[in-house]
């Protein structure tokens, strides 16, 4: 239990120390305490808050190949679908009269969304809704183009690094992406001004514990304000169907541990973390977790943004749910709250 106690002292793990703690994280009597800790710190943070964000799948057509995706360039099985704008508006609308106030615009890397598209849309959602945070969630751009969008009005960026180990990199994508370019666009986004928004799969196929101490080195470097993680789980028409999905335990044990080198951030309880347990989500919640996304997407697209096998896409998982979800959330001795959440220690502003 030293390592527990120096990471809960210090906020701070070396290399060396992150693989000695991960080689512990069956140990559920060390799991229990990193949780009470991980808990007490967010409690200090945001009390017993839960922020929801509105999440709006509008494209499933991606570029890119990425071996572990549903929605891969590469699976000419996919429906393809694009949302219109007004149709992200509707989306925006019928969010907010629900209570939320930020919206997340996630999708594959769309080229058909070039930067005056994407510029265009931001400001009309900025501009209708001015009291709501807007999160983009669309990939790897260049600077210019994130500069482009943050002055238009994006709050927030999500951005996945998926694996701080090159080699594990590039067992999960093609040769033309890279680690590297990952992390660039990272840093480029942290500058301009964003809430950034990092994390990982858990349990990815090819990674290692090593891999796993090298994301919890590269999470304290960058310092995003932001980290979602979930568990591993396969697709059918990718190259990993056969392989086994991430464990829920090892996950819950590694949001504690973020919670704690990162005592601020933003952690949603994830829809895969969701999928692979029916109280995931509670679960989340209670090792350190602080946000839930549930998905406004219109009915009709849900299961085509199919990132993986059996991606919850109804009942509570739909905004459509929101008091059932409530009321799920206050049983664990939690509150869902309607606000924009922001980044504990930033005030929002009003810039749009």
């Amino acid at each position: 239990m030293e390592i527990a106690d120096k990471l809960i002292q210090t906020h701070f793990l070396t290399k060396e120390e992150a693989l000695e703690l991960l080689a512990h994280a069956g140990n559920k009597e060390m799991a229990a305490r990193l949780a009470q800790e991980a808990v007490k710190l967010r409690q200090s943070y945001y009390g017993n808050k839960v922020f929801i964000r509105g999440l709006i799948e509008f494209t499933n057509h991606c570029k890119n190949n990425c071996y572990y995706c549903g929605i891969r360039r590469g699976n000419g099985k996919v429906k393809r679908y694009r949302l219109t704008e007004d149709e992200i508006l509707e989306c925006c609308d019928s969010g907010y009269e629900l209570g939320f106030r930020t919206f997340v615009l996630q999708g594959g890397e769309d080229p058909y969304y070039t930067d005056e598209r994407m510029t265009a849309l931001v400001k009309r959602i900025k501009e209708t809704y001015p009291d709501c945070a807007l999160t983009l969630s669309v990939g790897e751009k260049s600077r210019a183009s994130y500069a482009q969008l943050r002055k238009a009005g994006a709050d927030r960026y999500l951005l996945r690094h998926e694996t701080a180990d090159e080699k594990h990199y590039g067992i999960l994508h093609p040769k033309e992406m890279s680690l590297a370019a990952r992390k660039q666009c990272l840093y480029d986004l942290k500058e301009l001004g964003y809430q950034v928004g990092a994390g990982f799969m858990v349990g990815s196929p090819g990674q290692t514990r090593e891999s796993l101490a090298e994301d919890l080195v590269f999470l304290q470097e960058l310092g995003p304000q932001m980290v979602g993680i979930g568990p591993f789980v396969p697709h059918h028409e990718t190259r990993f169907a056969g392989e086994p999905a991430g464990s829920v335990e090892l996950t819950l044990f590694l949001l504690s541990v973020i919670r704690i080198l990162l005592p601020k951030a933003l952690l949603p309880a994830t829809t895969a973390l969701g999928t692979m347990d029916s109280d995931g989500r509670e679960k989340g919640l209670a090792a350190g977790a602080n946000v839930i996304m549930p998905n406004l997407s219109p009915m009709k697209n849900r299961k085509q943004y199919d990132l993986y096998d059996n991606k919850i896409s109804t009942g509570e998982e739909a905004a459509e749910c929101l008091d059932s979800l409530k009321r799920r959330v206050a049983t664990a001795g939690y509150r869902l709250v309607c606000e924009r959440g922001d980044f504990a220690g930033e005030q929002f502003s009003g810039r749009t």
